[in-house]
């Protein structure tokens, strides 16, 4: 049996009427990956946060090497041994690289109370290099980079610490398979060292091949935890959502048939490097699928179509009108969830109400001007209803809620005001399986009604699941369109992508 290096006994935690955490115990032991596995709000980031300092929990208690175990913040947690990898951004965008990796501890740089920025760049491009992120300048400002590159750096501050315990919340989906493959080696490396990792994340197939265990929680609840020999996906979805999955998770059909009429266009759109002579037709009520690795330019095509960038050339339309911005495409009835849904597609500072509100001005303001309140709070709750976001109340924080029921919010948002032409940039990113397949339904009625969704992404098996036409880019380009079919495969297409 191998020695136990985390406990937590009997962990309760609540947040106002909901309750995150009900006698929740748990066992972390070396020389293993733990996985946590859950729908969105079932308690896997709540357990994880106070295990490594970022709150307290309301009863319980903790041990760390056999210790009492009672982390004042994430900073001393980490400097004790136990460092975790958020699920969303951990960086700030207005400093260096260096300056987040070393984010409150420069003081080891100083000399008579100066900085030495050329040690501290040098030191943090060392860390960068020691996890396989060279790609990255660490004297270069962090808002210059991309959600992945700002998660390397993350990555980066907590290996720097080298610590026993290390937790992955729902970090593979902000990666490409570069990155993954990054955060996989460091996992490994860990386990062989006889250290820790536990590891958060709503894909069963990624949990099952990279964890030695398994626990299963659900509604603040610990119901099951499985050994490596005993996982069976069935088993494990089952325990997730206490029943068995009825009805489709992707599509079942094959038939890929949608409208002749073009509801939007790009024409021979150039962007930097990241689109070039880029042409592109979606027609009505068409699912068109855009796929490739994180920097081919299809994250950036996802803006463009909304007109949150201004191509550099060549123009986009929308039935036959050329777009000018966002709020343009607004006004045609387009909407757009982005993939760093914290910073662009929600106000995390505002309430699930004034999130969703504020994209329906125009179906519950008499005469666009005059709002009832009334009026707002019916038009919201309808949405709440509908997409069964789990909150306490709609004057709740959007901030509170799980990734899951925060990109529900998102979907309300442009479904509400009736949205004909959907941009989801990975819509499922950090999303548990039954949300994924609520998601997945959802996509599919929209179809039928005749409205038309792109749905950018990288994972190949909800491209091949949902799109009529699959679209593989490259360095900007287009390498390969293919047709939906039975028969298609990731192998077929990932040729395409690299």
């Amino acid at each position: 049996m191998k020695k136990v290096i985390v406990e937590v006994k009997h962990m309760d935690k609540t947040f106002g009427s909901t309750v995150a955490l009900n006698d929740v115990s748990i066992e972390v032991r070396r020389g293993e990956i733990q996985g946590l596995i859950g729908e969105n709000g079932s308690g896997k980031s709540t357990v994880t946060s106070i295990i490594s300092g970022m709150q307290k929990a309301d009863r319980g208690e903790m041990f760390f090497r056999g210790e009492k175990w009672e982390p004042s913040s994430m900073l001393f947690a980490l400097e004790k041994g136990i460092g975790m990898i958020v699920q969303e951004n951990g960086t700030v965008p207005g400093i260096t690289v260096a300056e987040n990796i070393f984010l409150g501890e420069t003081d080891q740089f100083k000399t008579f109370g100066i900085v030495n920025r050329k040690e501290m760049i040098l030191k943090g491009q060392q860390a960068l290099d020691a996890i396989g992120a060279s790609h990255i300048d660490a004297a270069q400002m962090t808002g210059s980079l991309d959600m992945q590159d700002r998660k390397l750096i993350e990555i980066a501050k907590t290996m720097v610490k080298k610590p026993e315990v290390l937790v992955v919340d729902e970090t593979t989906t902000a990666l490409s398979q570069i990155g993954r493959d990054i955060i996989y080696k460091i996992m490994n490396q860990m386990k062989e060292e006889n250290k820790a990792v536990i590891f958060i994340s709503h894909d069963l197939d990624e949990i099952m091949q990279v964890c030695d265990s398994l626990t299963v929680l659900r509604d603040g609840k610990i119901i099951v935890t499985f050994d490596k020999e005993e996982f069976d996906e069935d088993r494990i979805k089952t325990s997730m959502i206490g029943r068995e999955m009825q009805g489709d998770y992707y599509r079942s059909d094959y038939d890929g048939s949608y409208g002749s009429e073009v509801v939007m266009e790009m024409q021979d759109v150039n962007l930097a490097d990241q689109l070039k002579n880029f042409n592109l037709q979606i027609h009505k009520g068409e699912i068109l699928g855009i796929g490739g690795l994180s920097h081919c330019g299809m994250h950036t095509l996802g803006k463009v179509l909304f007109g949150a960038c201004r191509p550099s050339s060549g123009k986009v339309s929308i039935r036959g009108r050329e777009l000018k911005d966002e709020a343009d495409a607004m006004r045609e009835q387009v909407g757009y969830a982005a993939k760093d849904r914290d910073i662009e597609s929600l106000c995390l500072n505002a309430s699930i109400r004034d999130n969703i509100a504020i994209g329906g001005f125009n179906r519950f303001a008499i005469h666009n001007f005059l709002v009832l309140p009334g009026r707002e709070k019916k038009y919201v709750q309808k949405q709440i209803d509908e997409l069964s976001v789990k909150c306490a109340e709609m004057n709740q924080d959007v901030s509170a809620l799980s990734g899951g029921n925060k990109q529900k919010v998102v979907f309300g948002k442009w479904i509400g005001r009736g949205s004909e032409i959907l941009i989801l940039d990975c819509p499922t990113r950090g999303v548990d399986i039954g949300v994924k397949q609520a998601m997945y339904q959802l996509m599919y009625q929209m179809k039928k009604e005749g409205k038309s969704i792109v749905i950018i992404s990288e994972e190949m098996a909800e491209l091949i699941g949902m799109a009529d036409r699959l679209i593989v880019m490259k360095d900007g380009e287009i390498k390969k369109e293919f047709q939906r079919s039975e028969s298609l495969s990731e192998s077929d297409i990932i040729q395409y992508m690299i």
